[in-house]
């Protein structure tokens, strides 16, 4: 049996078809249920004239049939593209088109954006719509419960571990980019991380696999995972979504669209939820206040199931960890250090385990390397580049400038190179500094803002933080911090000026905080430092 989602999930149905896959609000799924949905849509996929390789755009919030409509692309061995929901209209043409989609599922209430552009997307063959409320005719969308009632299942069939998977990076340093991985090797990567989240050795091999599962499940060890973070982002997908199931998860989306703390918690409780996964401070932090609130009719949530919390993408502070462990005593805190481009090191966090911000266990495959590519020396103060090893990407798709740039072999191995900026501890862990790209010069000196936000959100009555460099006649670019307070508070600049001297060289401290409602970032908590940028200049 190939290690691949589609048999791999296939395999999980088979062996524990009763119980629940996916779930939101009122609405569950079995396993024999998803695999007959994926199937039904997997049919009517080939029969509109995809095949192997063929690209599907999902352009949908997070649901049960964004993942039933997945997985149908995996089993007939086309390439789903993750769309953000966010997109409008040329951003949207512009994915679809760069991808090379020949179909599109999605919500009727982004049919409008979809009705604008599909007249420019000459390669489209099928365009299915989900029902989400009223939204804009599009000619031609078939309803996906009508699509999926008028086919029988396609027959089962075998796949190649070389099958591409693709996940579109968000374009926080450019247009979007689909990273493209060989479908076997990250199956393989997820079949690994799931099984020790039930306290199960990871199989040797994917024929393994059904029996594990059948044996963890009927002993009461069915994982209960729920995705916060998008779909459509690799934090949600990959950590909330494809690992757990990979492991014969059961998945609970909620249904607000954006990040309700109640909800998580009342969801947590209502699921028994074993494992959630979040975006850093930007998350936890609400979680925090929400726990310390109670339920709005009264009383305290059930938290006693939730026992690990996964993050990735944006930093989640040592603070707010403890802050978590006070409340979730038995909760296990893992802050992946990744990107759509690979994984670098991960930090796990436990009660009465000292925990510091920003610093990693570095994965065997793992390296940071200077400018001439030579090992940055544990324990010194060099900075290098972090790369990546081990299942590393096949490249950006139609882009083999960027390729090159980013994915380079170095001593006969080949690694990627994510733009992550890092020391090494004497001990061999990974601090990391933050993406150079980011990196502000200030008066000749360098200034991490990672480091600099940190410090920011340490300072009582500040609930969140980007930190800029803005264009300025006398340091070349000066520091600037983005905040937003917590409520009721009037933390004022100077305070927050002074806290952080207090912590770092006064050359890091911010000569500005531009204080605004919501700091900008994207659904999936990842810092917006092209807009904070914007907002920083127009207050200057």
């Amino acid at each position: 049996m190939e290690m691949h989602f589609a048999t791999v999930w296939e395999s999980i149905a088979d062996a524990i078809p009763d119980r629940p896959a996916i779930t939101q609000a009122d609405t569950t799924r079995t396993w024999a249920e998803f695999d007959d949905r994926g199937a039904r849509f997997a049919q009517a996929l080939t029969a509109a004239g995809l095949g192997p390789d063929s690209k599907v755009g999902l352009y949908m919030y997070n649901c049960n049939e964004y993942m039933e409509a997945h997985y149908g692309v995996f089993k007939m061995r086309g390439v789903a593209v993750n769309v953000n929901y966010r997109y409008l209209d040329e951003e949207l043409w512009y994915l679809l088109d760069n991808s090379d989609a020949e179909a599109i599922v999605f919500h009727s209430s982004l049919a409008e954006r979809v009705a604008k552009v599909v007249d420019r997307l000459p390669k489209l063959k099928l365009l299915v719509v989900v029902d989400d409320g009223p939204g804009a005719d599009v000619p031609g969308a078939q309803q996906f419960e009508s699509l999926l009632a008028g086919h029988d299942p396609m027959e089962r069939i075998t796949r190649s571990e070389d099958d591409i998977y693709m996940l579109y990076t968000g374009g926080t340093t450019g247009m979007p980019k689909g990273v493209m991985y060989a479908t076997g090797g990250l199956t393989a990567g997820f079949v690994q991380s799931g099984y020790p989240m039930v306290g199960l050795a990871a199989p040797s091999d994917a024929s393994e696999i059904p029996a594990l599962v059948k044996g963890a499940v009927e002993s009461g060890n069915q994982l209960v995972s729920i995705p916060c973070a998008p779909l459509m982002h690799g934090t949600g997908c990959w950590l909330g979504w494809f690992i757990p199931m990979c492991a014969g998860a059961h998945i609970v989306t909620l249904t607000n669209r954006s990040l309700d703390p109640h909800e998580v918690l009342q969801t947590i409780e209502d699921r028994k939820a074993t494992t959630i996964t979040i975006v850093g401070d930007s998350f936890a932090k609400p979680l925090i206040r929400a726990i310390d609130e109670g339920k709005p009719g009264g009383g305290t949530y059930d938290l006693s199931s939730a026992g690990l919390f996964m993050s990735s993408g944006v930093m989640w502070t040592a603070e707010v960890k403890q802050q978590m462990l006070d409340r979730i005593e038995q909760a296990v805190l893992l802050d992946a250090m990744g990107s759509s481009e690979g994984s670098m090191g991960t930090q796990i966090t436990m009660k009465g385990v000292a925990m510091d911000t920003a610093k990693f266990t570095q994965s065997p495959e793992t390296k940071v390397f200077k400018d001439d590519d030579t090992e940055v020396t544990p324990g010194s103060d060099e900075v290098g580049m972090v790369a990546a090893g081990g299942n590393v990407p096949l490249g950006y798709f139609k882009d083999e400038e960027k390729s090159a740039r980013t994915f380079r072999v170095i001593d006969g191995v080949r690694y990627s190179f994510p733009g992550d900026l890092a020391m090494v501890a004497e001990d061999g862990t990974l601090i990391l500094l933050g993406r150079g790209s980011q990196v502000i010069n200030t008066g000749g000196e360098k200034v991490f803002p990672e480091e600099v936000e940190e410090a920011v959100k340490r300072v009582d009555g500040v609930l969140d933080c980007l930190v800029v460099g803005v264009e300025n006649e006398k340091f070349g670019q000066a520091v600037t911090a983005v905040a937003s307070r917590v409520d009721g508070s009037s933390v004022d600049a100077a305070t927050v000026i002074a806290a952080v001297k207090n912590d770092l060289a006064g050359y890091k401290a911010p000569k500005t905080v531009v204080f605004v409602d919501d700091v900008p970032r994207a659904p999936n908590g990842k810092a917006d430092y092209k807009r904070a940028k914007s907002l920083a200049e127009a207050d200057s």
